[in-house]
């Protein structure tokens, strides 16, 4: 891979953000991100799990979710990533952090900045600890989200969830996709890093930094960094619905999750949830990286 050319490619060194304040951006990001975005996961959730011809799409989703619970409806399951999206996402920018700092420092390496396999790679290592926190909030997001209404109401909230998930199997059962889940974030997070510093970098004023980049191209560089990713995370995040969702002793894993779908569906059934993702993946993720850079800007304006 080659350097990136005209964005200060040969800095004398990259400035180093501290763990804490990575972290702390992170959560700033993530928050936003699932209030703006959340309406379109629940729609995402449902089209993967639901029986073909239960929704025409999207806005179908929107119209009987509506119409059964109202606007609460749109909004189901969202108290789960809510409470976990702050330590989710902080892990997730603090490991990416890090594992940028993981780059700089190998032996003989020359100070500057990274290459796209580089970026790559802090990507995926950022996949890593997240996962552990990201699938369990998965697990219970989506049984919530799929859940029925009314008389059909199972669970009250996400404690609810989990009692009965580790009533069911211990903690195994409200792991369950965890590999599945790293499966879809280890490429979509090395995708997303890398379309959004390859983006960022290219809205950068002449003779300018980062910190030059006003709100909008920030906006920009966020959402295609979410359309990127979503591009090649759709199949995984199918096989990992289908896993968390169904009872227990339904699949043997994500291999089988994947024979079966393939056996009864066909691969076309592998990009279900395509449309509400993408409309989902530009909006939320540039609210969230508006909330990580400007709080990071924040941050390093106080301390």
């Amino acid at each position: 891979m080659s350097e990136f050319a005209d964005v200060k490619a040969v800095e004398k060194v990259v400035p180093q953000t501290s763990a804490v304040k990575s972290f702390l951006s992170g959560g700033f990001g993530g928050i936003a991100s699932v209030l703006v975005g959340h309406p379109f996961d629940l729609a995402k959730v449902r089209i993967q799990t639901s029986p073909n011809g239960t929704y025409k799409g999207t806005f179908d989703v929107f119209s009987k979710s509506l119409k059964a619970d109202g606007v609460r409806g749109l909004y189901r399951g969202m108290s789960t990533p809510l409470v976990g999206v702050t330590p989710i996402f902080a892990v997730s920018f603090w490991a990416y952090d890090l594992g940028k700092k993981i780059v700089h420092a190998i032996p003989g390496r020359e100070p500057r900045e990274l290459n796209l396999a580089e970026f790559a790679f802090a990507g995926f290592f950022s996949a890593i600890p997240t996962t552990l926190l990201m699938s369990p909030t998965e697990r219970i997001k989506v049984i919530l989200q799929t859940q029925g209404s009314g008389a059909n109401k199972l669970y009250n909230g996400p404690v609810d969830v989990a009692r009965a998930l580790y009533k069911e199997g211990g903690m195994a059962s409200i792991f369950r996709g965890t590999g599945a889940t790293l499966l879809r974030d280890g490429p979509g997070s090395a995708a997303y890093f890398v379309a959004y510093e390859v983006i960022k970098r290219s809205l950068i004023p002449a003779g300018g930094t980062a910190a030059d980049l006003n709100p909008l191209s920030v906006l920009f560089a966020g959402g295609m960094a979410g359309v990127a990713m979503w591009t090649i995370a759709i199949p995984p995040d199918v096989l990992k619905s289908r896993l968390q969702s169904a009872p227990a002793g339904t699949y043997k894993g994500v291999a089988d999750v994947l024979r079966v779908l393939l056996k009864n569906e066909g691969p076309q059934a592998l990009f279900k949830g395509l449309g509400p993702a993408m409309l989902r993946a530009f909006p939320a993720n540039a609210a969230c990286f508006l909330g990580v850079e400007y709080s990071l800007r924040a941050m390093n304006m106080v301390f």
